[in-house]
């Protein structure tokens, strides 16, 4: 028997050697896991993680060829400007206590590196962003000692010594409760309510705290027993979990060079409508618009002024060179901003407080090619090549092809002089037939139709579609009785029925404001300006400072651009990634699939 019982008392010593030693490796570890979801690029990965992609194929041979959702690849692990910082992808029976103990860094400054970890997504392939120590030194600070703040008031008489009743004061930060306060200092919560009274109407980031003596208190061996017992990732995140904040008056600034580019002026004019809609309905908003040029001097003037700190949210900017200064003004902050226009933006990546409207190309596709395959699952799909060549959609349909192949639906391939004969030899009767071009050109438009038109004339039984690029709304008037005609689509994450109610109104309502029509753009930058500023505003009059908790409750139509946010990683901000299909039907309707 007692062989037996040395045998299981060995094995889970060697159990938890391992577990704590796999921990160990990995934190000295020249590299760590990554497991790649659904649109993410080498460039994104490379973007997210601070590393070159010559430096991630270096590790994973042939990945500049290919890679897949699910595939794990290994990332180097370098060190960042901030040292020390690293990152961990968490492995079976990991728990974030057991984290805090392997890194030495405290729950709070784990959650405050990771706005997007919660209890229900910490599990094994997560990675997560382990602060350095002068980071996480940062994210426990505000604690300061009885008689340091300037609202000390001096004592003029004093008889004898005089001892404060508050062991030292702690200044709130972001995400932190009563619960984690009272259990940071080894007190109860309804000491330190006692203590401070106005806690009773709720916490708020940047009070001031007294911490009071722990009151005395015999603890028997029951009672000390249970706190040889670590808390779950449940408990942990609970305490360190952000206490809700409801915002009063929404103080908004806008920032885009008005006097360099007028589709800025058209966007503003769009959001006011948005603001006006707003304050109809009991918002109170108080916004702040600012003119800035195109050189970094003229940022800084506007980043000077002591109401932007005061800021909830930015929007802008629209030119690239100021992305980066700006999101690390909202970072340091901690204010919301949103980038209408940019989709190639790399802050998104490592900035918690970013929203980019303009969806990243990688992830644009990928959703493109899952609501393709759903729609067309078992089509007969013909590729027309095109004599210019365009990058974009040469990624476009090289993607499109690995996903058709994965999922078993063939491919041919024509080129775009093909006569409708030659299109003919390669129709199934059977199924539905799509014609996709690899140019959204208006050029390759008016070479292909003709011959698809003929086609679809001399055979009215067989099911043809011809799917294209967002960029043909811009010429939708010029082929609109050929669009109907070949049962057109086209994917995007703009588009509006001017024909619609909503639009209606908004078009109606521009006119009354500024006694003129919008511009000719797609999309049009008035409508944008409305759909950005009243998806935002209204969310956070409504949510407050739970608006990213809540954002698959924001149940609005916005009038042309599709909203649907998602987190890039656990450190980064939101891409939206909203995709739906426009058809043409042959019954001269216009229908929008959405997906969701």
């Amino acid at each position: 028997m007692r062989p037996i019982i040395n045998r299981i008392i060995f094995l889970l010593f060697f159990i938890s050697t391992s577990c704590c030693m796999s921990l160990y490796a990995q934190e000295n570890e020249s590299y760590f896991l990554h497991t790649i979801e659904k649109g993410q690029s080498l460039y994104s990965i490379s973007s997210m993680y601070g590393v070159s992609q010559t430096d991630i194929i270096k590790l994973n041979p042939g990945c500049e060829e290919k890679i897949y959702a699910g595939q794990t690849i290994k990332i180097p692990q370098k060190k960042t400007t901030r040292q020390d910082e690293t990152f961990h992808t968490i492995q079976a029976g990991e728990t974030l206590y057991k984290l805090t103990t392997v890194y030495n860094v405290s729950a709070k400054a784990i959650c405050e590196a990771n706005p997007g970890l919660s209890a229900e997504n910490f599990r094994i392939g997560q990675v997560i962003r382990i602060p350095s120590a002068e980071e996480a030194a940062e994210t426990n600070a505000g604690s300061q000692q009885p008689g340091s703040t300037a609202a000390t008031k001096p004592v003029t008489e004093i008889q004898g010594p005089v001892k404060s009743r508050c062991k030292e004061m702690h200044k709130v930060k972001r995400r932190e409760t009563i619960f984690s306060v009272s259990r940071e200092y080894k007190i109860s919560e309804q000491e330190l309510i006692d203590a401070n009274p106005e806690l009773k109407q709720g916490m708020k980031k940047g009070q001031f705290l007294c911490i009071p003596y722990p009151s005395p208190k015999t603890v028997t061996p029951q009672e000390n027993n249970k706190y040889l017992i670590p808390p779950t990732d449940r408990e942990l995140f609970l305490a360190n979990k952000e206490t809700p904040e409801k915002i009063s008056t929404i103080k908004a600034a806008i920032l885009l060079p008005f006097l360099q580019d007028k589709r800025m002026i058209e966007y503003y004019e769009g959001f006011l409508i948005a603001v006006d809609s707003l304050k109809r309905t009991g918002t109170s908003i108080d916004l702040y618009v600012y003119n800035c040029g195109d050189d970094k001097a003229s940022l800084n003037t506007i980043l000077a002024k002591d109401e932007m700190k005061k800021m909830n949210i930015i929007f802008g900017p629209s030119q690239s060179q100021h992305v980066k200064t700006l999101a690390d003004f909202a970072k340091k902050h901690d204010i919301r901003m949103v980038i209408p226009f940019s989709s190639k933006e790399e802050e998104v990546f490592n900035n918690p407080f970013i929203y980019q409207i303009n969806t990243p190309q990688s992830y644009l596709y990928s959703e493109v090619y899952e609501h393709f395959t759903r729609q067309f699952s078992d089509a007969n799909i013909i590729i027309l090549e095109a004599t210019a060549t365009e990058k974009d959609k040469t990624d476009f349909i090289k993607g499109l092809k690995q996903e058709l192949s994965n999922k078993g639906i063939p491919v041919k391939t024509l080129p775009e002089s093909a006569t409708a004969q030659n299109m003919k030899e390669v129709l199934r009767n059977d199924k539905e037939n799509i014609f996709i071009p690899t140019s959204g050109s208006d050029v390759t438009l008016i070479k292909i139709i003709p011959q698809l038109t003929m086609l679809v004339r001399e055979n009215p039984d067989t099911n043809i579609h011809l799917f294209g690029y967002p960029e043909w709304q811009t010429y939708t008037k010029n082929h609109l009785d050929s669009f109907f005609e070949l049962d057109t689509y086209f994917y995007s994450s703009f588009y509006t029925n001017n024909m619609l109610p909503a639009a209606i109104n908004f078009i109606n309502s521009y006119h009354k404001w500024y006694s003129k029509d919008m511009v000719v753009n797609y999309p049009q930058y008035g409508m944008l300006g409305f759909d950005t500023g009243f998806f935002f505003l209204k969310g956070l009059a409504k949510y407050g400072s739970e608006l990213e908790k809540k954002l698959p409750r924001m149940d609005l139509t916005p009038i042309q651009t599709g909203f649907k946010f998602q987190r890039v990683n656990n450190w980064g901000g939101f891409i939206n990634k909203k995709v739906f299909f426009v058809r043409f039907t042959k019954n001269f309707e216009l229908v929008k699939l959405d997906f969701e």
